[in-house]
């Protein structure tokens, strides 16, 4: 994706979207308008109505854009191809205020990519998520991922197991559509499937 100079835009669409740089999660709404002041990395950040919001890539064809490819890796690819994908992948991850990526910003020093023995690749969940745009703290309503660590869903009061299940879903989902990984949970779940 490129840098936009505000190209402007009408919501075809309800959107989640991200205050910036407060990181509170809104709704833009259907029909409402405004300029896209970035594109950069997979998402967008988008000015409508005197604030500046953060738009996920998932939501581009809501602006009138396409969405970003997902990137692939050949069922043979090593751990070297694995790694250098995941700088690939960085290098599209932008500040929604600041037209840098996070690699040439300084803020990623290494990328750890293990083989399992069973064939499965592990890196960094949590950035892989924070990343996809669910921040700590993310959620609406009584569920959501602690405030403390990217890797915990929380109860914030009455939510029901289906309404956590639904979360990491959303979660999960977000992390396969942004960067084409697949997260399973680690904990063992009863009396629910993932």
């Amino acid at each position: 994706m490129s840098r936009f100079d505000n190209e402007p835009f009408t919501l075809s669409r309800d959107v989640d979207a991200v205050i910036v740089p407060a990181g509170i999660n809104v709704k833009l709404r259907t029909g409402q308008s405004g300029f896209i002041t970035q594109a950069l990395g997979g998402s967008f950040t988008v000015y409508v109505e005197g604030n500046l919001f953060r738009v996920a890539g998932k939501d581009a064809d809501a602006l009138g854009k396409e969405l970003a490819a997902v990137p692939e890796l050949p069922p043979d690819a090593s751990d070297a191809d694995v790694r250098e994908l995941a700088w690939q992948q960085m290098k599209t991850c932008y500040d929604p205020e600041i037209p840098i990526n996070i690699v040439d910003l300084g803020l990623v020093y290494s990328c750890e990519v293990r083989s399992e023995p069973d064939g499965r690749v592990k890196t960094s969940a949590a950035w892989l998520i924070e990343q996809a745009g669910f921040h700590k703290g993310y959620g609406n309503g009584r569920a959501g991922i602690s405030t403390k660590h990217t890797l915990a869903l929380v109860n914030r009061g009455g939510a029901s197991t289906a309404e956590l299940m639904a979360l990491a879903h959303e979660i999960a989902a977000g992390v396969d559509a942004r960067f084409g990984v697949a997260l399973h949970p680690e904990p063992v779940l009863v009396g629910h499937s993932w």
